[in-house]
């Protein structure tokens, strides 16, 4: 009764601070809260009782927990679900809470890294490939119309970073996070650098020797399953695309200068990386870092621009040229979403129902925080800090050949 009561008075609250979301919440004994007058776009299943907790303190993190491990129902699409759940979130809960402040306190060790890496990106390369572009490039596309197809976008931006970072033929690259080795193989073949690529993901190993191989290149680029701190030589230009979300925020500095150390006297590096708009590098509110630390990247870590920009100052790096890509970041999770959805009956034969869910609110809930400045994403040039940087142009003309 008392939990029952507590619904009631949630629901009356909600009502009171929003004009009307598309939603309705259908209880176990058959009564319905509908939150608007028009058709529901979101359906809530509550089976018993005991799931009215989930509801009545809606957090992101708590309706993400109750859906994906299956003790509340929810239907429509992914992009719907995650509209009315942060809705729900910002009406009835506070911003902040303090899990996310715990997990940043973690020490990233190289187990500890390894076991996160291979949690995420060891499902299975088929379970990627059936909502990836056929290049399998797991990061932020490069839109350079608006218009382009996601293969299309992704090709564009290993060239728009390739471009950026001035890579000539004979350079040697390194590809920190190398996924399944799309820059690399890029590089080579068409630029004619001779590269290093490395990841901790076995799967992803496995499957980018193969398309080395199948490219021709076994000359000329190597896939390497190593850890970034164990990396030696020197490179005249470096990249980390998608990688340093995973680095940690104290370990930030050691990461840039790790970076400063395998560097060419008057090499380029490029990080490109998702960053928190949050001034303090606190978790996106709500509860969603929460969310994501449990169940998608665990011990992930964002940090804001400036927190980066020091940490790469801190690292002997000077910033050269700074890109906010929220916009693209934004398009590439809503066409990765239409591809999880379209692809749905495949995916589910791929993974359990559990990760499933994960995966599909996961891509849906970031193609909305992107979209709502919750999160961004950066591609920052840099090089040694007190370079002359002779290589360096004078202009950003460079990046844009007619």
């Amino acid at each position: 009764m008392f939990n029952h009561l507590r619904l009631s008075a949630w629901s009356t609250g909600v009502r009171s601070k929003l004009k009307g979301i598309p939603l309705r919440v259908e209880l176990w004994n058959g009564e319905r809260l509908d939150f608007s007058d028009g058709p529901p776009r979101v359906v809530i299943r509550v089976p018993d009782r005991s799931a009215i907790r989930y509801l009545v303190s809606p957090s992101l993190y708590n309706l993400g927990r109750a859906y994906v491990e299956g003790a509340i129902e929810v239907s429509g699409t992914a992009t719907d679900m995650i509209a009315v759940v942060n809705a729900l979130a910002a009406a009835s809960v506070r911003p902040r809470g303090l899990f996310g402040r715990f997990m940043q306190s973690l020490p990233h060790t190289r187990a500890r890294d390894a076991e996160a890496i291979r949690y995420h990106y060891d499902v299975s390369n088929e379970f990627y490939g059936a909502w990836l572009d056929p290049a399998m490039v797991y990061s932020c596309a490069y839109f350079e119309n608006g218009d382009e197809d996601l293969a299309t976008a992704q090709q564009k931006k290993i060239d728009h970073i390739l471009t950026k970072i001035g890579l000539q033929p004979g350079h040697t690259l390194l590809d920190i996070g190398c996924g399944w080795g799309a820059l690399v193989i890029r590089a080579a073949e068409r630029y004619g650098a001779r590269c290093v690529g490395i990841t901790l993901s076995e799967n992803q190993t496995r499957l980018a020797r193969e398309r080395v191989a199948q490219a021709g290149l076994e000359n000329m680029v190597e896939i390497r399953l190593q850890d970034y701190r164990d990396v030696r030589g020197r490179f005249d230009r470096i990249t980390s695309v998608g990688m340093f979300e995973h680095v940690g925020l104290r370990n930030l500095p050691a990461y840039f200068g790790t970076i400063h150390e395998l560097l060419a006297p008057d090499g380029v590096a490029m990080n490109h990386g998702i960053t928190t708009t949050d001034a303090h590098s606190r978790g996106t509110p709500y509860g969603g870092g929460e969310f994501i630390n449990r169940y998608v990247f665990p011990h992930g870590e964002l940090a804001h621009v400036g927190t980066v920009l020091r940490a790469m100052q801190e690292g002997g790096l000077e910033a050269r040229d700074i890109e906010n890509m929220r916009r693209h970041y934004a398009r590439t999770c809503a066409l990765w979403t239409e591809n999880y959805e379209a692809n749905a009956d495949r995916i589910r034969l791929l993974t359990d129902p559990k990760r499933f869910r994960i995966w599909q609110v996961y891509l849906a809930g970031c193609q909305y925080a992107f979209e709502h400045d919750l999160i961004s994403l950066y591609q920052i040039v840099c090089g040694k800090a007190g370079s002359s940087a002779q290589e360096h142009a004078w202009s950003r003309r460079y990046m844009y050949p007619c």
